[in-house]
């Protein structure tokens, strides 16, 4: 293996490790904007406590 064809092969595999990480980091943050979301939203059903006499 010459040396040109070392260094494009590990130049590809950082390629491709930095696109899994960035793919990994995107997922992550649109995860969080969901639960942000979620906990956002208005309760439906909201608990209240009986009045106390």
């Amino acid at each position: 293996m010459t040396r040109q064809t070392a260094e494009d092969e590990k130049q590809a595999r950082l390629a491709a490790a930095l696109r899994e990480n960035l793919k990994r980091r995107k997922a992550q943050a649109r995860a969080r904007r969901s639960e942000e979301a979620k906990a956002q939203e208005p309760a439906t059903s909201p608990q209240a406590d009986p009045p106390r006499s």
